[in-house]
């Protein structure tokens, strides 16, 4: 007993008629494979052979599948399911519009061409109404349907095989037992809620075609829209875990005979993950974070991502990643979370520094900042660029980039000072040569001595300009209580908070630009060993320019 189409075989007649034979070999061939197991077994009482669309594609059985998902413009939640499917009344008189029967014909226009596609309209008017508008956009379009006399049809059909007629519109009746190897394109004009509906539809276009490099399938569900959704897209379909616009969702043939066939639709850069499993979506963002799309993420997705991105990125994708933030819409807790991921983790120090200098560049929370303090003052990845990240959060608070209260304010900018009180030291010996006196007093008294010595610093450090001030009162250091406050009090009279800061900031060492080769000069000298003076005297006066290309500096082992 070979039953073809075998999903329909569960009406009364065929049933029976499969029943009525004495102990016969059961074959039911289907591609709507969601239903054997569940509801054809019934009818053939026997184990099922599965083959996925997958692997079909992947033997090269059938043509891959491309997808293109248009944003509705007409929502359809009030369409009421029925039979497991939308009422296909209710259905049409909501999509049924001269407006979108247009913009559908030049979506297709514009997209596809003269690639010959099939149309899956919602009802016999509606189908009628679409070909009458795709023929104004200047398309070969006929539609077809029950109402079609039998030799009208067939010249339809022949006609559409010899590409006189490129589109073929209808509702339902060219989804089972109608094979045209030329159709390309898959539209789903009218959404369906069926998986087995949409499996039949979309095997119009997997036949193989020496011109045809991989069906395309169109479906009208926002692109970011999940398998929970009541339309059934591709994606849904397979259990796909990401969309990416334009490219294979089936695996392309090992066979490479369709690659002479031109593509027709290029993929896009970027994806979107559509899997609900919230497991299966991090997965995607943790595996593809450098193509996805962030505006189609929630917020917390947005966060992980970037902070994912912060991590990895590497120094010459800054540019490319950065227009992406800007140009995808993600939002500023994003854009946030990446530049301190990237501030605190990222392994390039010249990134880290950047990224740093960005994130105080625009409004910083209370919170934000004060982890930026800890990092830059204790990471070990800013030991060897903490000054210049301490110069870097001087100056952010100099520009009032926190948004903390000066009491706040004050006490970072104490605290990132007495990160670099050696060098805040220095600066005052430079510039009052009674710093080292006073400090080394301060430090080595105790008692009423030690009071009176932080009483002569404060007043030193007050009548001097206020980065000298600021770098004596920096690394002065009070051990009792009467001392403490002394000092507290005047790095409060010294100026306002923006002052200090500023003034605490120039007292750091700018960051070198083009460092290094000096170093790696002077380690070639140092191999080399047995230079003569006259040589090196001679190198010195050549200038750089004239210097030939062959002996370009190398970096030694």
């Amino acid at each position: 007993m070979i039953c073809d189409e075998a999903h329909t075989a569960l009406g009364e007649k065929t049933s029976a008629a499969i029943r009525s034979f004495p102990e016969p070999i059961y074959i039911g061939m289907t591609a709507t494979e969601q239903l054997i197991a569940k509801q054809v077994s019934d009818v053939f009482p026997a184990s099922v052979d599965d083959l996925p669309l997958q692997d079909a594609a992947r033997r090269g059985l059938i043509a891959p599948l491309r997808d293109l998902r248009v944003p509705p413009v007409t929502a359809i939640n009030a369409v009421p399911i029925v039979g497991g499917d939308f009422d296909q009344e209710i259905l049409a008189k909501t999509l049924d519009h001269q407006a979108l029967n247009q913009a559908a014909a030049g979506m297709y226009r514009d997209r596809f061409d003269n690639t010959p596609g099939i149309v899956y309209a919602a009802g016999v008017d509606h189908a009628y109404n679409l070909a009458k508008e795709f023929r104004a956009a200047g398309l070969k379009a006929e539609a077809v349907s029950g109402r079609t006399p039998p030799v009208r049809l067939a010249e339809t059909l022949a006609a559409y095989e010899r590409g006189e007629i490129n589109v073929l519109i209808n509702a339902q009746l060219l989804a089972e037992g109608w094979n045209s190897p030329r159709a390309t394109v898959c539209m789903h004009l009218a959404p369906t809620a069926s998986k087995r509906v949409y499996q039949q539809r979309i095997g119009r276009i997997m036949r193989l075609h020496p011109r045809k490099e991989a069906g395309i399938v169109v479906d009208f569900v926002p692109k970011g829209a999940t398998h929970n959704e009541r339309v059934v897209s591709l994606h849904s379909l397979l259990d796909a875990d990401f969309y990416r616009e334009g490219a294979r969702v089936t695996p392309a043939p090992r066979r490479r005979s369709q690659r002479r066939a031109r593509r027709r639709l290029t993929p896009a850069p970027w994806l979107v993950p559509v899997t609900p499993d919230v497991r299966r979506r991090y997965g995607v963002i943790q595996r593809e974070w450098q193509r996805i799309d962030p505006k189609y993420l929630d917020e917390d997705e947005q966060r992980a991502w970037a902070m994912i991105a912060g991590r990895q990125i590497r120094f010459d994708e800054r540019a490319s990643f950065v227009q992406k933030l800007t140009d995808r819409s993600a939002s500023k807790a994003a854009l946030e979370q990446f530049l301190t991921t990237a501030a605190a983790e990222n392994p390039n120090r010249r990134l880290r520094m950047m990224a740093l200098q960005d994130r105080v560049s625009m409004r910083v929370e209370r919170a934000d900042f004060d982890d930026l303090v800890t990092l830059v003052t204790q990471a070990p990845t800013w030991e060897k660029e903490r000054l210049a990240g301490i110069r870097i959060l001087l100056r952010a608070i100099g520009a009032e980039k926190p948004d903390a209260p000066e009491q706040i304010l004050a006490r970072w900018t104490w605290r990132l000072a007495r990160a670099t009180r050696k060098v805040q030291d220095r600066r005052a010996s430079a510039e009052y040569p009674e710093a080292k006196r006073l400090l080394g007093a301060l430090a080595n008294s105790r008692g009423h001595r030690h009071e009176e010595n932080a009483a002569k610093l404060v007043k030193a450090a007050l009548e001097l300009p206020v980065p000298v001030g600021a770098a004596l009162l920096a690394s002065a250091e009070g051990y009792t209580p009467r001392a403490t406050k002394l000092i507290d009090e005047a790095r409060e009279r010294l100026g306002t908070v923006q002052e200090v800061a500023l003034a605490l900031a120039e007292n750091l060492p700018a960051p070198k630009q083009g460092g290094g080769r000096t170093k790696r000069r002077r380690r070639r000298r140092r191999k080399g060993g047995g230079t003569k003076p006259e040589a090196q005297a001679t190198k010195a006066e050549t200038p750089a320019e004239d210097a030939p290309a062959d002996q370009a500096e190398k970096p030694s082992s």
